[in-house]
């Protein structure tokens, strides 16, 4: 994490108030205002709004609640009965929190349409309209599109502009999921990868991930500047009085899902004061060129191999290929060996206490278990770390299939492997 957002971490622990009124938090009430706005200028969002929330997942179903009431704002006082079902479009690599959102929200699992994406891992905008056409002719109502910036597997952004362009043809609200990739919008080499942003409808964003906010730090943002009160508030008289002395828009918990909530908008606040958003810019940038530079020795070092040939932002997938699996027949037999190994090196990884990266597999793509490294702003990187990690992934990789290489203790962790 940024030791300047941990300071900030510590102030709000110490003072122990919360997020709902302006008279409980006067000062940290206007800081999560003041970053709101912020990030809203930095998206093209001009005169929106947002929020701050306790992870991605619920800052997509803020999204998808607002979409819904923006084309049924009945749906807040009558539910959804009597309604064609509603759908919504999201890729095949997208979150699997549309899901959740989607069942909590009374829409359903199956109403949730997985788009096809291209070998990068983007959306396909031709099957995404043309699953919304299939959705019409069904007689359902299309209502919500989620773009990806940033996939929690391969790091792909969806063409926001091309997304943008079908959504406006089908009057859909188009909420882009940035959860993983949304700190790009800060970044001076790699904000290509966010173009459009401006002409979608909400996104989530965690700085949490890249940027190393202490957990928790997500927000959702909005270009809609009164639809969050209007969805959420029930008015509730003994909080949010509207004779108040005080402009009560301040009073950010009419909006919010949640009543108390914990001050999180003053530690990514700090981060922004300290390093400026061109400071936060620059650790993107080098996080991203430490990635590629990754990338780069996973190339050219004997026994591993890499899932697709770059990726857009810090994920890199690859297999580490054991020795005594080099220069054999590829066949069917070898691949589901191949796919073994990967969990092999990260129980190695767990036991040994040296390094710990995440493996995946793409199931819709009949691939199996590969090793998923993400690069994150904190700690910085150097390019020494970076061989230090394949080393420890080969060493890890050649001691899974030596039985005799390594010798237990009576808790499971192996004996001098701990750095």
């Amino acid at each position: 994490m940024d030791p300047i957002g941990l300071a900030g971490a510590w102030i709000t622990e110490a003072l122990n108030t919360s997020s709902y009124t302006f008279e409980v938090a006067p000062v940290f009430s206007l800081i999560e205002s003041e970053v709101l706005r912020k990030v809203c200028e930095l998206c093209g969002y001009g005169n929106g709004d947002g929020i701050f929330a306790p992870g991605a997942s619920m800052s997509n179903m803020y999204g998808m609640s607002l979409a819904r009431y923006k084309f049924c704002p009945d749906v807040k006082t009558k539910g959804v009965f009597g309604m064609k079902p509603l759908v919504l479009f999201s890729s095949e690599e997208s979150h699997y929190s549309f899901k959740k959102d989607a069942h909590w929200l009374g829409i359903g699992t199956d109403n949730c349409i997985a788009v096809k994406t291209n070998e990068k891992g983007q959306m396909l905008v031709s099957d995404l309209e043309e699953k919304i056409r299939r959705a019409l002719k069904e007689d359902k109502q299309p209502f919500f599109v989620n773009a990806t910036a940033g996939t929690t597997v391969l790091g792909a952004y969806d063409d926001l502009n091309a997304i943008a362009d079908v959504c406006e043809k089908y009057n859909l609200w188009l909420h882009v999921d940035a959860a993983h990739g949304g700190s790009v919008i800060l970044s001076k080499n790699n904000r290509h990868l966010m173009s459009g942003i401006e002409r979608t409808n909400s996104m989530a964003w965690n700085p949490h991930k890249a940027l190393g906010t202490p957990l928790q730090c997500s927000m959702f943002l909005t270009k809609e500047k009164d639809l969050l009160p209007q969805c959420n508030s029930t008015d509730a008289k003994y909080l949010f009085q509207q004779d108040k002395f005080y402009d009560v828009s301040y009073d950010t918990g009419n909006k919010s899902l949640q009543c108390g909530r914990k001050i999180d908008a003053f530690k990514f606040w700090s981060m922004l004061k300290y390093r400026g958003t061109g400071g936060l810019g620059d650790l993107v940038d080098h996080v991203i060129t430490m990635s590629k530079l990754f990338t780069e020795k996973v190339k050219s070092r004997e026994g591993f191999r890499l899932v697709q040939d770059n990726f857009q932002y810090t994920n890199v997938c690859f297999w580490y290929i054991p020795k005594h699996m080099r220069n054999k027949e590829e066949n069917d037999k070898w691949r589901q060996e191949l796919w073994t190994v990967a969990p092999k090196i990260k129980e190695q990884m767990v036991r040994s206490g040296s390094i710990m990266v995440g493996y995946s597999p793409l199931a819709y793509r009949g691939l199996g278990n590969f090793i998923r490294m993400v690069f994150t702003c904190f700690p910085v990187l150097e390019e020494v770390e970076l061989d230090f990690i394949l080393d420890k992934i080969e060493e890890l990789g050649e001691m899974a299939f030596n039985n005799n290489s390594c010798t237990s203790t009576s808790n499971g962790f192996i004996k001098n492997g701990y750095h």
